[in-house]
């Protein structure tokens, strides 16, 4: 048996949502762009969303908007994928780099503290798996420091505070304390990759309401000038009133076309059913787990429902060099495996920046021993079955029992 580590839920909704784009002769950023900003609203409970090209974007430019740049500081997690930190480089912003807490991926809520001073403008939560961080938490350390924020624009001062910028790309869907968790940040980033719960192929958005006096509606149309080089009409409100325009600022080129959006709109119509899926295999893979030495992590608990979008566990007794070679094994019985993630001071360009890893050692310890088994909404049962007993079937094994 092939068991793969993801493949697109894609079906005969979405071609025929794409074949209609593609009939239509409107295949840039339309209407259905934005009829699918508006599911989305309505799905997460937020008044407004933009599309992007992708979760980067997404993030890179909610750091412009909040003008973000050279002398401040925005603190993410070291255990993400580099775009979390990369989008804070991009601005001329420092990258200041908090541990997890011990035994998981979410920023440590006492080591966040530590880093907040006067030139923090922002910090990035990372939703890992699809597992909402604490949000509660943060909001306490930044209520706490309010008396060292410094703001230097208008939305800064709206938000009276450091703001918070949720690298949400694996949680759409997730709740936390009762609410989607699109609407715990100041602005929400979701991915729809082809690899996420929800695709577009490539694709992602940015969910917000209003910033106290700076509406939502206000801050929507900066994502859109932002997002289409400072332009002050998109390429539909020209046909509708007219060819001229003006450029407000030299900005950026990241807007979703409707040939990609139309593939979101169906994937949300049945996004709930998707999710069940999701949960039902990591339910199931639970089962096999109980009492192993398979930790799995928690998309589930008293105060949070993850998305299930990674199931990611710990293997006790293990380190990098023989979780390195289980995979290896893996692959030899038809089965990939994965790793989320290289902890960001063990990656070339952020050793260069000074980072090193025995600054993180929750980090690296989680890292070491933590593998992501093939979790997909079209995955069968038969496929859940295997791989586990593929990888229990090893660990039992002379090579991998001691």
């Amino acid at each position: 048996m092939v068991v793969p580590f993801c493949l697109p839920d894609i079906t005969e909704a979405e071609i025929e949502g794409v074949s209609e784009v593609l009939r239509s002769g409107w295949i840039t950023t339309g209407p259905v762009t934005k009829q699918f900003e508006k599911d989305i609203s309505a799905y997460c409970g937020v008044k407004r969303t933009a599309c992007l090209g992708s979760a980067t974007a997404a993030m890179e430019l909610s750091l412009r908007l909040l003008g973000v740049g050279e002398g401040d500081e925005v603190i993410t997690s070291a255990y993400t994928y580099s775009a979390s930190a990369s989008v804070i480089r991009h601005t001329g912003a420092d990258i200041v780099l908090a541990d997890s807490r011990k035994d998981g991926t979410s920023l440590d809520i006492d080591e966040l503290a530590k880093k907040i001073n006067s030139r923090t403008k922002a910090i990035i939560p990372v939703d890992v798996a699809g597992i909402p961080v604490d949000y509660s938490g943060i909001y306490g350390v930044l209520e706490d420091k309010k008396g060292v924020f410094a703001p230097n624009s208008d939305l800064q001062r709206q938000i009276g505070r450091v703001a918070v910028i949720s690298d949400s790309a694996h949680s759409f869907g997730a709740v936390y304390k009762g609410k989607n968790v699109a609407r715990w940040a100041d602005l929400s980033c979701f991915s729809f990759h082809a690899v996420k719960n929800l695709t577009t192929a490539e694709g992602g958005c940015v969910c917000f309401d209003d910033f106290s006096e700076i509406s939502a509606d206000e801050i929507y149309r900066r994502f859109m000038l932002y997002s289409l080089h400072g332009q002050d009409k998109d390429a539909l409100a020209k046909l509708a009133g007219g060819w001229e325009y003006d450029i407000l600022m030299p900005a950026y080129k990241c807007n979703m076309p409707d040939v990609l959006a139309a593939i979101g709109v169906s994937q949300l119509k049945r996004y709930d059913a998707m999710l069940e899926r999701r949960r039902s295999i990591a339910e199931r893979y639970n089962r096999h787990f109980k009492s192993t030495r398979i930790k799995p992590s928690a998309h589930e608990g008293a105060d949070f429902t993850g998305s299930f979008h990674l199931y990611t566990a710990r293997i006790d007794g293990f380190d990098s060099e023989r979780r390195n070679r289980l995979i290896s094994a893996m692959s030899d019985r038809g089965v990939s495996l994965n790793v989320h993630f290289i902890p960001l001071p063990l990656l070339s360009a952020y050793r260069e920046l000074g980072f090193s890893i025995e600054d993180y050692p929750n980090a690296y310890d989680y890292y070491k021993t933590m593998v992501s088994l093939p979790l997909f909404s079209t995955m069968t049962d038969e496929q859940t079955d295997y791989t586990a007993k593929q990888l229990l079937e090893l660990l039992d094994s002379p090579e991998f029992s001691s």
